[in-house]
């Protein structure tokens, strides 16, 4: 039987290739949407089509009840995973004294509360069955050097970091790892309307990077190969520091 594995925001973008590259590798891949169901499923149809193993699964991540419930039915029927990957997100950028409460709420809450949230209902399951076990969440560069505009981002993103290290220490003995995937720029929506030419310039390797190289080094934390790395940040940013 395949091993589960859960990835949260794994509709488009970043999630998708990295829930593509997860089923890619062997995984039978859980995809998280809040809503867009309609490319939830283009996702889980393209992994299909490859001869991979995916389903959806709609919940969000912010509302704590909804991620207990949902992931309880879903443990119910399908058993514990064996991995999560934490990887839906939001931003509402401001430079900070013009930022409002319920930007800075919202942010948090997906990207922060959003760990708990998802984790919490399903650390115990992964414990009590005895196959070890990977955890990685999606960081942010932002999260280790800040980001002018984007307080409440840098802060979600950073906690998100100390969370996984915190965690990676309470699970190392139980064959569990957790760790962080940081990337830079990376071509995305985010993006959208962004001067690339100009952010460009600010990267060593002079170029934006793509959603496969992140999965990439998501796949590899998810491999046997990793399996003595656990509590780390590994930046996917084209050297920006």
């Amino acid at each position: 039987m395949k091993r589960r594995v859960l990835v949260t925001g794994g509709s488009r973008g970043i999630g998708a290739a990295i829930a593509a590259r997860l089923a890619r590798d062997g995984f039978a891949v859980v995809v998280n949407y809040r809503e867009r169901a309609d490319a939830a499923q283009a996702t889980v149809a393209g992994i299909r089509e490859h001869g991979g193993d995916a389903s959806t699964l709609c919940f969000d991540v912010a509302d704590r009840d909804a991620c207990a419930r949902e992931l309880a039915r879903d443990i119910e029927s399908g058993g514990p995973y064996y991995g999560v990957v934490c990887n839906a997100g939001t931003h509402a950028d401001a430079p900070f004294p013009g930022m409002s409460g319920s930007a800075w709420d919202r942010v948090l809450t997906t990207n922060l509360d959003g760990f708990y949230n998802v984790l919490h209902p399903l650390v115990m399951p992964m414990i009590r069955a005895h196959q070890g076990g990977r955890i990685v969440t999606i960081s942010s560069v932002s999260g280790m050097a800040g980001n002018r505009g984007q307080t409440n981002y840098s802060a979600s993103k950073a906690g998100l970091i100390a969370a996984t290290r915190s965690l990676a220490l309470e699970l190392a003995k139980r064959g569990i790892t957790a760790n962080s995937v940081a990337p830079g720029l990376i071509a995305t929506e985010m993006l959208a309307g962004a001067p690339i030419e100009e952010l460009t310039k600010l990267i060593p390797m002079r170029r934006i990077g793509q959603s496969h190289e992140v999965a990439a080094a998501v796949a590899f934390l998810f491999s046997d190969e990793a399996s003595y790395i656990t509590g780390q940040v590994l930046g996917v940013n084209g050297g920006l520091a």
